[in-house]
This record gives C-alpha cells, sequence and structure tokens, in this order.
C-alpha cells in the first residue's frame, strides 16, 4: 500500500537529539499534563515499537506521583519545568488545555526536546506560526496529534481517492459532535480553557476534509478557497455549541463540516463522487486497540457497496507514537502524516469558521495585559542579527529594516507579527491612515500599549493619501491617527502622496506646525517626484523652516518600468539618486524586495498582466533575477536576502520597508539585514558590470 503523505519531504533534523541510530535505545518520551488524553497516549504509548514512557510533569507532585505510580518505573516531576530539564527526556508529549499549547511547545523547543503535541496545536493560526518557527529554529520535530492520520485505514481511504474509485471528487461532509452536560468550569464550555465544540472536535472535521480535497488531487492536503460558517455561541461563556461550515476547495469540491458539544450527530464521513461514493461510520477513532474498521465503496451501478476491511494489530495510539519515532529515527523534523504546513492550514482554516460567525476567545481580544505566545517579556533576542542607522530628528537607532503594518486587522495575528520582528532587531512600523480602515493603526496601538515599548519604536505615521490630500486633511487625519495608535507624537510622519494644485509651501507650512508643537519629530513624503521636492526644499531654505529629509518611493534591485499602482513613484533616474546623496535625504522604500519577484513564485512568461508583471517582468530584471540566485547560491541565503541586502548597500541612505504576511516570510526576509555586499556585487546585480 503506498504511503498516502509521499509528496511531503520533511527537513533533516539538527537538533541536540535530532536522530538516532539503529543502535541506540528507544525514543524516551516525558508527558506534560495528567489528564484522559494524557493517560489515553501512555497506554498506547506502551504497545508503541520505537518509544518508551521514561517521566511525567503536573502542576502538582501528588498528581505525578499518581500517575507515574499507574504507568509503572517512570519519573513524577512536579513542574512541567522540571519535566523539561529532565536530561533522559528526548520527546515530549503536551496534554495540557488548548490555551496553553503554544507556551508549552515553545519551552519544549527551547530545551531541544521533539514534540508531540495535542490537536489543536494552538488556540489560533498567528500562535501557530510562532511556534512552528520555535521547533525549527531549535532544530526539533514537531507534529500535531491527529492520531487517526495515522492508522491504515486513513491510507487506504486515500488511496481509494487518488485510484479514482469514486471518479472525481465533489462533495465531501464531515460531521463530529457530541452531547456533553453543561458545566462551566469544565473544558469543553470554559472560555479560558479553549472551550467549545469547532476547537476540540470540529478541528477533525476540517483536517480530513483538507485531506481528502489533497488527494483528489494528487496532493498532501489542500487548503479551502474560502469557508464560512454559522454557529450559535453559549449566552455566559462565549464558547460555540454547535456550527457547520462550508468550504470550497480547487478543483470544484466542496465540504460541508458539522461539529457540536450539546447535540449526537453522526459521527460518520461521507466522500461523494462523479462515479459513486465512500462512507466511513468511524473515520477518526477506529480500532483503538487494534482490531478491524470498514468502509464502504458504492460504485454508481453496483446493486451494493463493497465493503473495504482495512486491519491492523497496533494501538490507534502506538501508530501515532511510532510516527514520531520513525520520523526522529531518521533525523526528520515534521511527520508525513501531519506536516508542519499542513497543521498551519488547518490552523488558517478554523480561524475563518470562528471569525466567520465573530466566535474570538477572550484571550485573543485586545487587552492591556495581552501576553506573548510564550508568555515571557518582550525583549531583544541575544542573537538579532540587525543594522542601524539614524534620521535626524529621530531619538534613537533605527533598524534598516521597517515592518509595514497594512494587513493586520486583529490582536493575535498583528501581535505575532510585531513580537518576532521587535526580537529579532527590529524596531520601526510603518502605518498610514488609509489603510484597511483604520484597523492596522489600531493593532498597532494595542500592541505598543500591551508591549509598553513606545519609547524604543520608531512609528512612521503616514496621511494625506489621494484624494484627500490637502492641509486640513492632513491636520485631522494625524490626530485621528494618534487616536488609534494611543501615541501623541510621530517619529516620522510622510504625506502618503502629494496634490500639485496645492502649493508646495503650504505643504511645508502645516508640517513645521505639527514638528514645532512636538506631534511629529521629523517628516517626508512618499510618491513625491523630484521636481515638488526640490521646490519644497526651496521653500523651506527661503523660509528658514525644516525641510522634508526622508522619502518613501518606490526603490529595488528589480528596476520599476510601470508603477505597482496609481500614484506611486519610484527613484528610477539617476538626477534622482544623486539628489538623495547630495541632501542626505533618507530613502524609506515600499516594495524593497519588489514583493515575489525575486522569489519561485514568479516564473518567466507567467503572470504578465499582474501589477508585478506590468511592474517588473522584463528582460533586464529577470537578468538581475538570475544574478541574485546566483549570488545567493554563493552566500548561503535566499535571493530575497540579496535584493534586500541590495537597497541597504546603495550610495544613499535607505530604511528597507518590507510586508511579509506570515512569521516564517518576516524571518526569512530580515536575514537580509546581516549580508554583505561589496561596491563591485551591488554594480554586477545591477547589469553595471
Amino acid at each position: 500500500m503506498r504511503d498516502p503523505q509521499t509528496k511531503i519531504d520533511p527537513g533533516e533534523g539538527s537538533g541536540k537529539f535530532a536522530s538516532m541510530s539503529a543502535t541506540e535505545s528507544r525514543l524516551a518520551w516525558g508527558i506534560i499534563g495528567t489528564g484522559g488524553i494524557a493517560r489515553t497516549f501512555a497506554q498506547g504509548l506502551a504497545k508503541s515499537r520505537t518509544g518508551k514512557l521514561v517521566a511525567v510533569g503536573s502542576r502538582q507532585q501528588a498528581t505525578a506521583d499518581t500517575f507515574a505510580k499507574e504507568f509503572g518505573s517512570i519519573r513524577a516531576h512536579g513542574s512541567y519545568e522540571k519535566l523539561l530539564a529532565d536530561p533522559e527526556v528526548q520527546a515530549v508529549y503536551i496534554a495540557t488545555p488548548h490555551p496553553s499549547h503554544a507556551e508549552w511547545t515553545i519551552k519544549a523547543a527551547r530545551a531541544k526536546k521533539h514534540i508531540l503535541c495535542e490537536k489543536p496545536l494552538t488556540l489560533n493560526h498567528p500562535e501557530a506560526m510562532i511556534v512552528v518557527q520555535e521547533a525549527r529554529e531549535n532544530g526539533v520535530f514537531l507534529m500535531e496529534a491527529f492520531m487517526y492520520r495515522c492508522h491504515p485505514q486513513t491510507a487506504r481511504l486515500v488511496e481509494l481517492i487518488r485510484e479514482g474509485a469514486i471518479g472525481k471528487v465533489q462533495l465531501i461532509k464531515a460531521t463530529l459532535s457530541f452531547k456533553a452536560l453543561f458545566h462551566p468550569e469544565g473544558r469543553h464550555f470554559n472560555n479560558a480553557l479553549g472551550g467549545g465544540a469547532i476547537m476540540d472536535v470540529g478541528c477533525y472535521t476540517t483536517s480530513i476534509s483538507r485531506l481528502i480535497a489533497g488527494a483528489a488531487q494528487g496532493l498532501p492536503f489542500a487548503n479551502p478557497d474560502r469557508l464560512t460558517g454559522v454557529g450559535v455561541l453559549h449566552p455566559e461563556t462565549g464558547t460555540d455549541l454547535y456550527s457547520v461550515a462550508t468550504a470550497q476547495f480547487p478543483g470544484e469540491i466542496v465540504a460541508q463540516l458539522s461539529t457540536g458539544i450539546v447535540l449526537n450527530q453522526d459521527h460518520g464521513l461521507q466522500v461523494f463522487g462523479s462515479a459513486g461514493s465512500i462512507t466511513v461510520p468511524s473515520p477518526y477513532l477506529m480500532a483503538k486497540e487494534g482490531g478491524e474498521s470498514v468502509m464502504f465503496l458504492q460504485r454508481d451501478g453496483a446493486e451494493k457497496p463493497e465493503e473495504i476491511r482495512v486491519k491492523t494489530d497496533d494501538y490507534l495510539y502506538a501508530l501515532e507514537a511510532d510516527a514520531v519515532g520513525d520520523a526522529v529515527a531518521q533525523g526528520k523534523l515534521e511527520s508525513p502524516f501531519v506536516s508542519i504546513d499542513d497543521t498551519l492550514g488547518n490552523m488558517a482554516a478554523l480561524d475563518a469558521w470562528r471569525v466567520s460567525f465573530r466566535f474570538y476567545y477572550k484571550s485573543e481580544l485586545p487587552s492591556p495585559a495581552f501576553p506573548t505566545v510564550s508568555r515571557q517579556p518582550l525583549r531583544k533576542r541575544a542573537d538579532a542579527a540587525m543594522t542601524y542607522g539614524s534620521i535626524d530628528g529621530v531619538s534613537i537607532p533605527m533598524s534598516r529594516v521597517v515592518f509595514g503594518c497594512d494587513k493586520q486587522y486583529e490582536i493575535p495575528y498583528a501581535a505575532s507579527m510585531y513580537d518576532t520582528f521587535f526580537e529579532r532587531g527590529g524596531n520601526v512600523l510603518d502605518t498610514a491612515y488609509v489603510y484597511g480602515g483604520g484597523y492596522p493603526e489600531s493593532m498597532v496601538g494595542h500592541w505598543l500599549r500591551a508591549r509598553g515599548v513606545r519609547s524604543q519604536i520608531v512609528l512612521i505615521v503616514k496621511g494625506a493619501h489621494s484624494p484627500l490630500c490637502t492641509p486640513e486633511h492632513l491636520n485631522s487625519q494625524l490626530l485621528e491617527s494618534f487616536e488609534r495608535l494611543q501615541t501623541d507624537y510621530a517619529d516620522i510622519y510622510l504625506m502618503h502622496r502629494d496634490n500639485p494644485a496645492v502649493p508646495v509651501g503650504e505643504f511645508v507650512d502645516v508640517l513645521n506646525e505639527h514638528y514645532r508643537a512636538g506631534r511629529i519629530r521629523t517628516f517626508g513624503g512618499s510618491n513625491w517626484t523630484l521636481k515638488r521636492l526640490q521646490e519644497a526644499d526651496a521653500y523651506a531654505a527661503k523660509k528658514g523652516l525644516r525641510r522634508m529629509n526622508c522619502l518613501s518611493n518606490s526603490f529595488s534591485l528589480a528596476r520599476q518600468a510601470a508603477p505597482l499602482w496609481d500614484g506611486t513613484l519610484g527613484i528610477e533616474e539617476p538626477e534622482f539618486q544623486k539628489w538623495l546623496v547630495e541632501t542626505k535625504t533618507a530613502l524609506l522604500p515600499w516594495a524593497s524586495q519588489a514583493r515575489n519577484f525575486f522569489t519561485d513564485a514568479v516564473q518567466p512568461g507567467q503572470g504578465n498582466d499582474s501589477a508585478l508583471g506590468r511592474a517588473h517582468y522584463s528582460p533586464d530584471n529577470f537578468q538581475r533575477r538570475e544574478r541574485a540566485y546566483e549570488l545567493a547560491r554563493k552566500k548561503g541565503v535566499l535571493p530575497i536576502n540579496i535584493a534586500l541586502a541590495y537597497v541597504l548597500h546603495q550610495p544613499f541612505q535607505t530604511f528597507a520597508l518590507i510586508g511579509p504576511r506570515t512569521v516564517s516570510d518576516l524571518v526569512r526576509s530580515m536575514r537580509g539585514a546581516s549580508v554583505t555586499l561589496t561596491p563591485q556585487e551591488v554594480r554586477w546585480l545591477n547589469l553595471e558590470e
């Protein structure tokens, strides 16, 4: 039988316990938590061929002692920290309530322990991004504990789908629901414990529908193009009681997902195709202690369904433990059964389901005490590799990489990105009045308040975007931005656009008024022409006023042949660049990495009608791209790192704006700040040599 996940290629291990030789003993496990699922896993682990239980950790010594006595001669630790400090423990199973998964997964990764974390991996996708980054950077294995993925029934189901047993997959119906007695402090209903149906059991329906939709296309999994849901929330706890979602996948595949914790529903799975259907009575908890499970294949035209029986002598949770043990023994950092990208996709889908009917946990809402994912104070990492510069008027050194805050609409996502940026040495945030109806500015404000780092952050505020580009709108928008940002000053203020119909002196006057009042420390323009900047300089000199000493136009290694958006401008002309050098005007270029141009997402000859294609798809730019790839291979970095380094190695001072959407992309992009280029390499990249 084929491995249903053969297209995944997990990375090689590099951590302290990244791999085991054939001569070493079985993988030594510790369990964090002593609840029901911890006991279930311990029972399965006892039947594992690759692992053994050596320790348990609890918040109370007596509870740990009771658990240890139940499962033989294992060490009992009276705290989770002590278990992670146990030198014999190589891998941990995290069985705590959902909201603490992220914290203890991060701590386990930093302790160099391999990790199997109970589903869902975290409370939401932003937390999951942080957890994944920590596991990768510490070189440890990470897997989300969807035990059904490791069972041969699931492998056979995927095989049937890929073989076309029911033709083209069209509809998936997945249900998992049960009826629990209401107990407001119990984990099923308690908001603080991550209660509710979607996170507890709806995650299974989402997971299996994504698995099947992927198998139908020859992929390990698929992410929905769209997922919307409706549900009923408990009036007291605010957790979801029952809910239904509809997901649309590539390939014209639709899924219906249903879950609940206050009503019994059919727990089965049905997959309908153009030539038949498959019914799985027990898709998630099959043959728990070994034995036979059954599926029914109904082919069009057949009188009755075929029984597809799958037998195994292995315990369900032993199979899960062995999936970890096998991967670790092979030096891999993730499993082909539940890959890291698979988990991230599932977390994003669960977020979409909850957000579609405005179901949030209280811990996800903005508050002055909103914690970091690790639950540790925010601080710059000792290994942060960042370079810094200065702009006259700004009181602290500025990171040469600037984070563009334009798509962060909820505090968990915003905080995950801003925390990561800050920890790695970034301290300049770029905001704008027009972004996202004000939500991104508000998220920055909530984050600044929760973290208490306003004095350590250089805040760029932009306003007066077309068509509201007048001195009057500049004034009103600036004050509104301050309310959103929960601050009373901007370190740098940039006019987002210019309005040639307004005499430039009127803009210089109003900017100087705010400067003298202490509301802005310095100022400049974004998407301004050289001519208007020179006129502004002349006016300021004549009146004895402060000049516009910074500019935010487009600039990257990829020459801009056409504007990405209406009204945007670059600095392509040599005269413009010469003026920047002569006037010591700092450039804060947006699209500093030419968006995706220096990644594998771009293919020559494709996407020429896109904004990116119109701006950058030209023979000379593709030659620059080839050189960036070549130099990246020589230096052992990514092409986008070379592209960013090119911007930072100009004769005029630059601070590169970036806009990554995920934690991993942010970390990858920031590495460009530590790449050194020689003047000759800069010229060669730009086809000057």
